[in-house]
């Protein structure tokens, strides 16, 4: 049956089959599904565990299904997101819970798994050392890279800011003054307070990819502000380790390298960036071992979502899973 195999409601099959999608998904819940004598029905809401989904190679990863609430998921790699895919489903973030349900798994076959990629958080690391003991830990890059991104736009959001205030006072001083306001516009058009904020995506993207817009933009915000021209360096150029460097060792250096020169820029937002390298440099530099990354974890995430979405919601968070487990276990 459709809804055994898909990840799709039972009113999506309303206008193909021309029939009452409330009482089919009502039908198969009740009757048409084995739902009523699923063997993890009654710890369906807590966690779920399919130790026949183990692989070598997992990834470790949280998503929110309902009203904000965290589930950490486990998920083999080699099933690419397909049936098999989901090994674990542990309602929560907290290392005791998830270990204690990770444990019920034959240590023979948790020894088995040769890597896990997750992210940095420190609860996860406590699950993946304490029931993977054997498992080459690799931080995922894009974790990494994002810690960067978000350092760069937290100066970016200060200079708007400061942009906004200076603005406003102008238009103060205008009424004061009794004189029409007229704001300062660069080159291409853009006030200081769209220049800030118009800039933000352009600089998540490689100078390569700018369009002709962008370039200009770029060129006039970097002028104006050095920092942000030295930020976007530091940000680039760790991209760009982690995208053409290929020898572990020659990464390490390039790493270290790269931590100097943050640390010698004196900028306080990537203060946060500069201390995770200094305290997980190994688990970054095993990127450069398979270079694996998360990327399966998060579209298995992306997958949730849309699933959820197509439902309009979660509101049976037990039979949700239920459906989850028959796709992707």
């Amino acid at each position: 049956m459709f809804l055994d195999s898909y990840p799709i409601s039972s009113k999506s099959l309303e206008k193909h089959y021309h029939i009452d999608g409330d009482q089919l998904g009502q039908q198969y819940k009740d009757h048409l599904s084995d739902y009523q004598q699923w063997n993890q029905k009654a710890h369906a809401q807590d966690w779920l565990l399919f130790p026949e989904n183990l692989g070598q190679q997992l990834s470790i990863d949280e998503t929110a299904l309902s009203n904000g609430e965290l589930y950490t998921i486990v998920t083999n790699k080699a099933a690419r997101g397909r049936k098999g895919a989901l090994v674990a489903m542990i309602k929560g973030t907290q290392a005791e819970v998830i270990n204690e349900v990770l444990l019920q798994i034959p240590q023979r076959l948790r020894d088995k798994v040769a890597e896990i990629t997750l992210d940095m958080a420190a609860s996860i690391q406590l699950v993946v050392k304490r029931c993977f003991p054997r498992a080459v830990r690799v931080i995922d890059r894009f974790h990494v890279q994002k810690l960067a991104y978000d350092a760069l736009q937290e100066m970016r959001i200060a200079h708007r800011w400061d942009a906004i205030n200076e603005e406003t006072n102008a238009i103060d001083n205008a009424r004061w003054e009794k004189t029409p306001y007229v704001p300062f516009r660069f080159d291409n058009g853009d006030t200081k307070k769209q220049l800030l904020a118009r800039s933000r995506y352009l600089l998540f993207k490689s100078p390569d990819k700018w369009s002709s817009n962008q370039k200009t933009r770029a060129k006039i915000l970097f002028a104006q502000y050095p920092d942000l021209h030295k930020a976007f360096s530091l940000t680039h150029s760790l991209r760009l380790i982690f995208s053409l460097t290929k020898d572990k060792a020659i990464a390490y250096t390039k790493l270290a390298k790269w931590y100097n020169e943050v640390t010698d820029s004196g900028f306080k937002a990537f203060n946060t960036i500069s201390a995770t390298i200094y305290t997980h440099y190994k688990e970054i530099l095993n990127f450069f071992d398979n270079r694996s990354t998360n990327a399966s974890a998060e579209s298995f995430n992306a997958k949730l979502k849309a699933f959820r979405t197509s439902l309009r919601g979660v509101r049976d968070i037990s039979f949700f899973l239920f459906r989850v487990a028959k796709i992707y276990a």
